[in-house]
């Protein structure tokens, strides 16, 4: 499959789905066997069952029947994924000096995009980020929070940008609402 080249492409974005998710990992599991485990884990865990544990965690969530997150569809290929949930399910978060809550409000968390790399710079983030808003909110969630790179570099390898960049949480109508780092904001919207 080769690159397209329209950055305003629309998606079929549904819910997760092992296959569909499995799909986007690919055989590494995203960023280097993390398969999406990193803010549900302490570092501990993390590091003790980096790949296949992290894989074998992350399919028994979705065998619990929990859809921990929205898949992208090109031509009935699995491109991309965002994982949201209500923040108390990425305990990680908690203990991050950068990104621990900014106030005691019930948000839900976008914490991971992955992009097949065919597909970047094709509007596809802001339209999982969109998605997102509406599977939270039928879910009952009230505000969603993302933690995005903001970075005054041109060029930033898209692989290290799990969290999605702050341009595309923009896009999508999210402001920001704390900063404890130079480049990682705390961003939210309303959903209600």
């Amino acid at each position: 499959m080769e690159r397209p080249r329209d950055s305003s492409m629309i998606f079929d974005i549904r819910p997760a789905d092992w296959a569909g998710f499995s799909a986007v990992m690919g055989e590494k599991g995203g960023c280097g066997g993390c398969w999406c485990m990193l803010w549900r884990l302490s570092k501990a865990e993390m590091d003790a069952q980096m790949g296949a544990g992290n894989r074998a965690a992350m399919k028994a969530l979705f065998e619990a029947g929990e859809v921990p997150g929205l898949v992208a569809y090109h031509d009935a290929v699995a491109v991309g994924w965002i994982q949201v949930a209500p923040r108390a399910e990425f305990p990680r978060l908690e203990r991050s000096r950068v990104l621990q809550p900014v106030d005691d409000l019930p948000v839900w968390s976008v914490s991971c995009f992955l992009v097949d790399k065919r597909f970047r710079r094709t509007g596809l983030s802001v339209q999982l980020l969109r998605a997102a808003c509406d599977f939270a909110q039928e879910r009952g969630a009230e505000v969603l929070e993302g933690y995005p790179i903001d970075t005054p570099k041109k060029s930033y390898p898209p692989v290290y940008a799990w969290t999605g960049f702050a341009g595309a949480f923009q896009a999508a109508g999210f402001a920001e609402v704390a900063r404890r780092s130079d480049t990682r904001p705390i961003m939210r919207k309303t959903l209600s």
